[in-house]
């Protein structure tokens, strides 16, 4: 992708702007280190970012008190499930009213997502699950869920597909049961849910329980109205399907933390609503170990800089001729190959 020029009077406005942030930066940081030394910020204490705006965050301490909190300038990075330390000060009464993080503690994982430009950008860490949300509508594209369950694979996270609004599902289940049963006999795990009946999430509870899990997914297919549902004490503008694409709206704009009262011990990262997820950063030999079936094939084709095409000897297409790797879904890794080839 070419990356546009900028005019000199552009270039001028973007260094003015970045000046102006480092400087509002250091000039923070300096009050911060005048509060530290005069005492004024209280003892360290251990917390989780529950959201992310930028040089400031909003930390949920160890009894759940949430506070606004600026970064040291020599942290950088942040992400909402980062664990850190930080400091507070208090009000007449005792409550925390302002805090500073201090330090940041070893992450778990880190789940990352390319940009626009390809970078790669963390987006939310100390996953335990990434939840692959489609549901009945808008109707579920097998490579969109193989693009999730790769870029899951790709972070060490474990996927889990959610199948959504099973309350429009057709009594024999269409072709959607075929697809279901194709994930679960791979050892992916698939919990049906709707928000349209009263005991409608309680399989989706059951797996949110003592785990930190991140809801993924192409617009419209619900997450928002599964948080409303979840956390019924949360404000969350849901988006309506679009009657001509029924496709969805974007209605979530940064990734939060949530702590679920319905499920012990339970945590769920909302993160912003995307159509494809991007695996750019990804070449061919990790996208094929994204597809889980193709692990026990991979090494053994005749030669060994084997593209998996039309070679001889090719252990994948004989996986498939023999059965053990599903036509579509190889089919799929050949259409997500090409893409980054396109790229």
């Amino acid at each position: 992708m070419n990356k546009r020029k900028l005019s000199r009077q552009q270039r001028w406005r973007v260094e003015k702007i970045q000046a102006e942030r480092e400087r509002r930066a250091d000039q923070r940081d300096a009050e911060d280190s005048q509060k530290l030394a005069a005492g004024e910020y209280g003892p360290e204490r251990p917390g989780r970012v529950i959201a992310h705006f930028g040089r400031t965050l909003d930390v949920q301490g160890a009894h759940g008190d949430t506070v606004r909190c600026h970064l040291r300038a020599n942290l950088e990075g942040l992400v909402t499930g980062d664990r850190v330390v930080w400091r507070a000060t208090h009000d007449a009464e005792g409550h925390a009213v302002e805090g500073v993080v201090v330090a940041r503690s070893e992450r778990q994982n880190v789940l990352e997502r390319p940009d626009a430009r390809g970078q790669l950008k963390p987006v939310a860490a100390n996953i335990d699950q990434i939840l692959i949300v489609f549901a009945v509508e808008p109707a579920p594209h097998p490579n969109l869920i193989d693009r999730y369950l790769v870029a899951a694979e790709a972070t060490g996270i474990a996927p889990a597909l959610v199948l959504n609004k099973i309350d429009l599902l057709p009594e024999s289940g269409g072709e959607l049961r075929d697809l279901l049963a194709r994930y679960e006999a791979l050892g992916y795990p698939v919990v049906a849910t709707t928000t349209a009946r009263e005991a409608g999430l309680d399989a989706l509870l059951a797996r949110l329980a003592g785990r930190t899990s991140v809801f993924v997914g192409q617009s419209g297919v619900g997450k928002s109205s599964l948080i409303d549902r979840l956390l019924p004490d949360e404000e969350l503008r849901i988006g309506a399907l679009s009657k001509d694409s029924r496709k969805g709206t974007h209605t979530t704009t940064t990734a939060r933390l949530y702590r679920l009262p319905a499920a012990d011990d339970a945590e769920l990262i909302d993160s912003p609503g995307i159509r494809e997820f991007g695996l750019m950063h990804l070449d061919e030999h990790q996208v094929a170990e994204g597809f889980i079936e193709f692990r026990d094939h991979l090494g053994h084709c005749h030669f060994r800089d084997c593209r998996h095409r039309q070679e001889p000897g090719c252990a994948l297409l004989e996986a498939v001729e023999r059965g053990d790797i599903h036509p579509q879904r190889f089919a799929s890794y050949r259409h997500i190959v090409d893409s980054l080839n396109e790229t």
